[in-house]
């Protein structure tokens, strides 16, 4: 298959590709085109201007500062899978992000382009969510900051606006007793998660939480209160996949969740991420 016909502009900086957003009806932005290319191709979306930001470099940092991560929303999966700021403060986004596909995958697709599209399968949209990340969305008129647990509002859906886009995330670097584990079942590397879980232990004090993602319409957090008796935590896991309602062999992704949830809270519990 092939797209149907679109107009395409390449804008040289940020204000120029707000623009193009602004003046173009049903416009959408080209950054990685690993969701939105295929999308065309099958002709399931017809944008009538592709806005290619994929060059703009002010997009493309991270950097940490005042106890805050920064991340630009053209920053590459592999790019945040690799980077040494990020593997020293959050080693589980490190990690997760290099379980995104397969290596072709990762060094074109983006952070922005991920949560925008709001795969429900997806590890980064669920990372941003057990986190605590805020997202910041502009347009040629505006700017605002979402938390990403108001952010993802269904199967594909965000709170994204028309001529917003997602220009950068802000991550709190996590506290020194707190421990973060990640894991997730897929039927071959490179597949979308069936399954998968961050467990968040904040620690004496703190609440501790579990993100899923693949088991639903988006990333779905509980807060725990998890018992040091196995039975018990595994009980408690149970009874909140059960809230679930996956589309597919629903029986299957339950007991999945609650596995790959034990094996994230086991990874926190050895701080391995």
């Amino acid at each position: 298959m092939k797209p149907a016909v679109f107009q395409y502009v390449r804008p040289n900086n940020l204000q120029e590709a707000l623009s193009a957003l602004r003046d173009n009806a049903d416009a959408k932005l080209l950054a990685g085109g690993q969701s939105l290319i295929p999308l065309m191709n099958f002709r399931l979306s017809r944008p009538t201007t592709l806005v290619d930001i994929s060059q703009l470099k002010e997009l493309a940092t991270i950097s940490v500062s005042e106890g805050t991560v920064h991340i630009g929303g053209l920053v590459r999966h592999q790019q945040l899978h690799e980077d040494e700021q990020i593997r020293e403060v959050l080693p589980v986004l490190s990690k997760a992000a290099g379980e995104v596909g397969h290596w072709a995958i990762r060094n074109r697709g983006t952070l922005g382009g991920s949560l925008s599209h709001a795969d429900p399968a997806a590890e980064l949209p669920a990372a941003m969510v057990a986190l605590h990340a805020t997202l910041l969305l502009e347009s040629a008129d505006s700017a605002r900051e979402v938390p990403a647990e108001e952010f993802f509002l269904g199967f594909l859906t965000t709170d994204l606006q028309d001529g917003e886009m997602i220009t950068s995330v802000k991550i709190p670097v996590p506290a020194p007793n707190a421990k973060y584990g990640f894991a997730e079942f897929a039927r071959r590397p490179g597949d979308f998660a069936l399954a998968g879980a961050y467990v968040e232990l904040s620690g004496e004090g703190g609440t501790d939480a579990v993100t899923w993602f693949g088991v639903s319409g988006g990333p779905e957090r509980r807060e725990l209160s998890i018992a040091k008796e196995t039975s018990d935590r595994a009980e408690q896991f149970k009874e909140l996949a059960e809230e679930f309602d996956p589309v597919e062999d629903p029986a299957y992704r339950k007991h999945l969740a609650v596995v790959v949830a034990e094996q994230a809270y086991q990874q926190a519990r050895k701080g391995q991420a």
